[in-house]
């Protein structure tokens, strides 16, 4: 294609967290299929000051995600169509293409419901109308299920005594609260700083609190101890129609709406909220070793030792509380942790076998592939497409 046929096109987005570069790869997606364009890309953070050219620049289209007046007065001095992929904030006479937050915090209640909580709260930011919907959605889900919720607005912090201070705070609030607990966080930066908090107070995550955050930044969940439980954004969805509308925009065609709300992808469940509501004292002690020590290769003799009870009684009172048997939580344990590593390193498989206490690789292999009806290798290619 020449050229001067070639439609010129800022992105001005963050390429520092997991949406953005879902984001950016689905407006790749859309190119293939019905570009190309020349676009402007940089390695940008979420403050990241504006290219010195936009002054004036006479490109055809912007795609962003605008974070203060400045920005949006700026973009909007340039004169050419724009989509904007973040808040309505700032301008509303632009199309907008983002997730629905309705959506996200109706589905953490739902999540937290299913797994038997009864007890809600929340970790909430009022710094962005996106934080107040899910939040506000996530109540109304459960106060239509007539329970309370909790809420503890979230400081930020500049230094490290604001940090401490903080997080002392949050350990208050926390040891406040009536367990089982289900906890939503408005993000995942919130998230990790609760599973923080509650290492710091010897309160079990989730046996006593569960938590889950939003956003499914792999950074961040993955590091978090345990990993943590986040909504999935559709980057790869909201990425592609930003990029449709701009490509119509510049085409000078109209368009049906204005805002493009994308439904979350589901959640990711981690570990962080993987158990159901446990009110017998004997289950929860015997969870908690099994999660503690299901990597050495322990057994269910073991945990019978740890409990001080007879194998008939903790099978039978397992099964009234979890719905399976004690070997069955190890296991589910273990294929946990098994997934993880399948999905995101290169560890061999002897090498997984080794790091999650099985003591056979064809052990891992034959169990693995019957409770998944795939192999192990499989489930890595398939996860990592």
């Amino acid at each position: 294609m020449p050229e001067k046929s070639l439609k010129r096109v800022a992105i001005l987005v963050e390429t520092t967290r997991s949406y953005t570069r879902d984001l950016l790869a689905g407006v790749s997606r859309y190119l293939d299929a019905h570009g190309p364009w020349s676009t402007f890309l940089e390695l940008r953070a979420f403050e990241s000051s504006l290219p010195p050219w936009l002054d004036g620049w006479d490109g055809d289209g912007i795609l962003m995600r605008t974070h203060s007046a400045e920005m949006a007065q700026a973009i909007a001095s340039t004169g050419v169509p724009a989509v904007e992929l973040r808040s309505t904030n700032y301008r509303d006479d632009i199309p907008f293409v983002g997730m629905d937050n309705a959506l996200i915090g109706e589905s953490v209640a739902d999540h937290f419901l299913n797994h038997g909580y009864r007890r809600f709260a929340a970790y909430t930011l009022d710094t962005e109308a996106f934080f107040r919907e899910r939040v506000r959605n996530f109540v109304t889900r459960i106060e239509r299920q007539n329970h309370p919720c909790e809420l503890l607005p979230a400081q930020s912090e500049s230094s490290p005594g604001d940090w401490e201070a903080h997080q002392h705070e949050l350990i208050t609030w926390l040891e406040s609260l009536r367990k089982p607990v289900g906890i939503f966080a408005t993000n995942d930066q919130l998230a990790v700083r609760l599973i923080d908090a509650c290492r710091r107070a010897g309160i079990s995550v989730p046996e006593e609190i569960a938590v889950v955050g939003c956003e499914n930044e792999i950074t961040l969940c993955e590091f978090s101890s345990p990993t943590l439980t986040s909504v999935r954004f559709d980057g790869h969805a909201v990425g592609y129609r930003a990029a449709g509308i701009l490509d119509r925009l510049m085409q000078g065609k109209a368009i049906s709406t204005k805002e493009v709300l994308i439904p979350p992808r589901g959640i990711e469940v981690r570990a962080s909220s993987d158990e159901f509501v446990l009110e017998d004292p004997l289950v929860l002690r015997a969870v908690r070793h099994i999660r503690d020590y299901a990597f050495t290769g322990i057994k269910v003799a073991d945990i019978c030792a740890f409990t001080n009870v007879s194998r008939s009684t903790l099978e039978r009172r397992m099964k009234q509380a979890i719905g399976r048997g004690t070997k069955a939580e190890i296991l589910r344990v273990r294929f946990r942790e098994v997934n993880r590593l399948l999905r995101n390193t290169n560890l061999t498989i002897d090498a997984i076998a080794d790091l999650t206490g099985f003591s056979h690789t064809h052990y891992l292999q034959t169990t693995y592939r019957e409770r998944y009806n795939m192999t192990p290798g499989q489930y890595r290619r398939q996860s990592q497409r």
